[in-house]
């Protein structure tokens, strides 16, 4: 897939398939406060969503490591909708009551009834990470994941973690590792080293085939960088 920049992704949400993010909770969330609320909660510029339209973003902890990424759609005037990975509705509810006080917002998260599988093989051809695999909640950073274009503004207002994202970003810093689209030798699977010259350079996230995912570490030329 082509980069985009933020503006494009929410004029644009059909940019990533639903074959390749798979089956996903929803947490919803109303009321007269709820844009507000979820404007200074995440990494994305919500305030001209369109109802109807749809944006990425990321939703960090105070230390700017991922909690969520998740795809929100601005359902109503008081009303947005955030689906992310099934199995992970909760933590991303979690995280948005965390700094609800006197707010006009109501939270509550719809799970999906079967997760189903992993969509892998998409998922890998299309370089896009998913919770619990790729991107561990409380562990991976913005700047490795190859979305930061798409889900953050880097114009809008404070929002939970934005200072180590910032920096980042001002410092042209790269990350300690990134994610990778790597040849996958026979055998390997999630959790295995990336092994090159004897030297362990990185991890297997995704295997699909001959071709996986995989954290690399800085400096290690393996693979191609993921842009979805």
């Amino acid at each position: 897939m082509d980069d985009v920049t933020s503006e494009d992704s929410q004029a644009d949400p059909t940019t990533v398939p639903d074959d390749v993010l798979g089956t996903r909770d929803v947490v919803v969330a109303r009321g007269s406060d709820a844009g507000t609320y979820l404007h200074s909660q995440v990494t994305q510029d919500l305030t001209g969503l369109a109802v109807g339209a749809s944006t990425w973003t990321f939703v960090l902890d105070p230390t700017g490591k991922i909690v969520s990424l998740a795809r929100v759609r601005r359902t109503a005037d008081d009303e947005y909708a955030l689906d992310t990975d099934a199995g992970f509705g909760d933590e991303l509810l979690a995280r948005l009551q965390r700094f609800k006080l006197r707010v006009d917002v109501d939270l509550v998260v719809e799970r999906a009834d079967d997760p189903g599988p992993d969509p892998a093989a998409a998922r890998v051809a299309a370089g896009w990470p998913r919770l619990g695999a790729e991107i561990v909640p409380g562990e991976t950073l913005v700047a490795g994941t190859g979305l930061a274009r798409r889900a953050v503004s880097f114009t809008k207002g404070c929002y939970p973690g934005q200072e180590l994202v910032e920096r980042m970003e001002s410092r042209g810093a790269d990350a300690p590792r990134a994610l990778r689209r790597v040849p996958a030798p026979a055998g390997v699977t999630s959790g295995d080293p990336v092994v090159v010259d004897g030297d362990e350079v990185g991890v297997y996230t995704t295997v699909a085939g001959d071709t996986a995912l995989a954290w690399i570490k800085r400096g290690a030329d393996v693979g191609e960088l993921v842009t979805p």
